[in-house]
């Protein structure tokens, strides 16, 4: 080969290692601004369903744990606002988080106000209230607000999601997180309103028999012996989390 041939398939050589190497660039620009993207849309959305854990972590650790999310629970649909459900077993799986393990409970209450704020809509009946002086309570079933969930912690995970919402002090839900309280949360819809309140202990076994879908006579006979039906009935269809009675068939 002449020196001048040489020469010019060095240059072409040349001129495709620089395009090649252009393309690789280019690629890599590509990737590297689709991961910013999926980084930043697993950020919003998760931080619209979990406030509250975002404020306890901090932001820049719960940057971190929806990048990490998103790359190993990717979303399967395209409403990105559907995708999170499982993000409390996450966190409770995370060696990271290990020595905070209230946060997965408080990741699945505030999952339970997320989805409960997008339950299909149920209109009160209050009519439907004077069965229970017209029929056994063995052939009533009381009717629950949609979105209605009992969430179990051994942790007081709903005084330190309230306290974080604004509905009561950081000071309280630390000294419970001290002195190891138990809460149970219970979460509803008011109208269009998510609502979360601490479960008395009294209240949970029938409101758990009615989540289930059993009898009012089921219920009642699950409940404590200190449980006064009466006065937590008038307070629910107060709050809005009973919204009528149902006759079952015979």
């Amino acid at each position: 080969m002449s020196a001048a041939l040489a020469s010019l398939a060095q240059a072409q050589n040349s001129l495709l290692d620089r395009i090649f190497a252009a393309r690789t660039d280019t690629a890599s620009r590509g990737l590297a601004a689709y991961r910013a993207n999926a980084h930043a849309s697993a950020e919003r959305a998760l931080l619209a369903a979990y406030p509250v854990l975002a404020q306890l972590v901090g932001e820049e650790s719960f940057a971190y744990l929806a990048r990490d999310f998103w790359h190993q629970q990717p979303p399967q649909r395209g409403d990105l606002a559907q995708w999170g459900a499982t993000l409390p077993q996450f966190v409770a799986a995370s060696t990271q988080l290990a020595d905070t393990p209230y946060l997965a409970d408080v990741a699945a209450i505030e999952w339970a106000l997320h989805t409960c704020a997008s339950a299909a809509d149920a209109e009160p009946d209050l009519a439907s209230f004077a069965a229970l002086t017209q029929h056994d309570p063995e052939a009533l079933m009381l009717r629950l607000a949609p979105g209605t969930q009992v969430l179990r912690s051994a942790y007081p995970a709903a005084a330190i999601t309230l306290a974080h919402l604004g509905q009561g002090t950081l000071d309280e839900a630390a000294a419970l997180l001290r002195a190891g309280v138990a809460q149970h949360a219970l979460v509803w819809r008011q109208g269009y309103a998510p609502r979360l309140r601490v479960l008395a202990e009294s209240e949970l076994a029938c409101i758990d028999a009615l989540c289930a879908g059993h009898s009012l006579a089921h219920a009642l006979d699950a409940a404590s012996a200190d449980f006064d039906f009466s006065s937590w009935l008038a307070a629910q269809v107060q709050s809005g989390l009973l919204l009528g009675v149902t006759v079952r068939p015979a």
